[in-house]
């Protein structure tokens, strides 16, 4: 048991970046109260589970595969929604482990991912001005007073939002669906006439022979049939991440059961502020979204402060650089924390630094620039001697337009056909499977 209580009030005291100006401090009150009161959507040891996943990562012995949505929507907490952002995830997964052969950790950006950080409080159309979107977790999108003001019961329904999309991917990952045998299936729809679907499907076909010769040899592991699923988001909204803060009756220490990791932001990973010190108390497995500002002195005291007993799979940082910063902004961090001895996963967000509008004014991002700051960051690591630990990339299982660019091209005429998104744009699964082929090539070139 822990020697003495642990301060999870210390975060109050602090500035806390992109927090919602909630009009009826009571009624938030009342929401946070309930909350601390509802079961745990995750459980410590699970939470300890990822831990020693991520442990492998530092280590250098395995990939992460962390994605999902840009921003969740109360309204995609549907089976159809979920099935498929876990087969998008499950093929790139395929395609990493058997094309690159190397074991894979796969983290959703799921069942949580419902807040969203904003360059402006507020938004302006026509002349009105009104608070910006921050996501389901806090308002409406729809450009109306009503809609945009801050309602502390969408807390409670994020909650419930992320119970059922649990379920869901639990039932999916252990009930057959993630099953070996299932890899064809996976790949019965529109991307299957696609090149990524045409390369995936030989693949496919590879597996399946495999599978056979096993068969033949008596030999199926059971991790043919399920697989490991943990979920994440950006712990943005403190209120609610503190109120599902529960102690683990095993250790007497505190963690975060909204989720199995979650991670501090760009804009939210001031060292003195009330994120940093709220995730330096929980003990859950925690990321850090590093910008190409982020100087080796601010990862350093990063490192100090979140994970100060050095614990392999404790603290991962997610370079988020832009392919045009990559190959100079990533260099010193890795050579400053090697040097320092400091445990670390490294993992790369090739999206948030690669947006940019386009004429129509919709915001995108090209796949080739995705691809270029993945391979930038390999590069580096290479170059360093350590290890390229994964990547974190916003997807959808649906047939959108929303990034352009692809082995079945989407130009930027193509993106107001079907631009679905509630904030960033994301890649479609055809996407998703070109990078994961090659972020393949490379992992087995390092």
């Amino acid at each position: 048991m822990s020697a003495e209580p642990i301060n999870l009030e210390s975060w109050r005291d602090l500035p806390a970046a992109q927090q919602p100006d909630w009009p009826d401090r009571a009624a938030l009150d009342r929401v946070v109260t309930e909350l601390r009161e509802l079961p745990p959507l995750v459980f410590a040891g699970e939470c300890d589970e990822l831990k020693d996943r991520l442990a492998a990562v530092a280590r250098g012995e395995a990939f992460v595969l962390q994605g999902g949505d840009c921003a969740e929507t109360f309204a995609g907490a549907t089976a159809d929604n979920v099935r498929n952002k876990l087969k998008t995830l499950l093929q790139m997964a395929i395609v990493l482990t058997y094309a690159g052969r190397v074991p894979v950790v796969k983290i959703g950006r799921v069942a949580g991912q419902f807040a969203k950080p904003r360059s402006k409080p507020t938004e302006v159309r026509g002349g009105l001005e009104l608070p910006a979107y921050r996501g389901d977790m806090v308002n409406g999108f729809d450009f109306t007073a009503e809609s945009r003001t801050p309602d502390p019961g969408r807390l409670l329904r994020a909650y419930h939002s992320s119970a059922v999309t649990l379920n869901l991917a639990r039932a999916f990952t252990k009930g057959g669906y993630a099953d070996l045998r299932q890899v064809h299936a996976w790949n019965q729809d529109f991307v299957a006439e696609s090149p990524a679907g045409r390369r995936y499907e030989q693949l496919a076909r590879e597996i399946d022979q495999a599978l056979a010769f096993m068969r033949a040899c008596r030999a199926d592991p059971e991790e043919f049939h399920t697989v490991e699923f943990y979920s994440s988001h950006e712990a943005l909204i403190l209120d609610y991440d503190h109120a599902l803060t529960r102690i683990d009756s095993r250790t007497g220490l505190p963690y975060d059961v909204s989720a199995h990791m979650v991670w501090i932001g760009e804009r939210t990973r001031q060292l003195d502020g009330a994120h940093v010190e709220f995730f330096s108390r929980i003990r859950n497995p925690i990321g850090v979204k590093l910008g190409p500002t982020t100087t080796p002195e601010d990862a350093l005291a990063l490192i100090d402060k979140l994970n100060p007993a050095n614990e392999p799979g404790r603290l991962t940082f997610i370079a988020r650089m832009g392919a045009s910063r990559v190959r100079d902004a990533l260099p010193p961090l890795v050579e400053k924390i090697r040097a320092s001895g400091a445990q670390v996963a490294w993992i790369c967000d090739p999206m948030h630094g690669n947006t940019f509008e386009a004429p129509s004014g919709h915001k995108t991002r090209r796949l080739d620039d995705v691809i270029d700051e993945v391979t930038g960051f390999f590069e580096v690591h290479q170059a360093l001697g350590t290890h390229p630990g994964g990547i974190h990339i916003e997807f959808t299982g649906d047939d959108v337009t929303e990034c352009v660019g692809g082995g079945h091209p989407i130009v930027e005429e193509d993106l107001a056909l079907r631009y679905e998104t509630a904030c960033d744009p994301r890649l479609n699964r055809g996407q998703s499977l070109d990078l994961a082929f090659r972020v393949a090539e490379l992992y087995r070139s390092t």
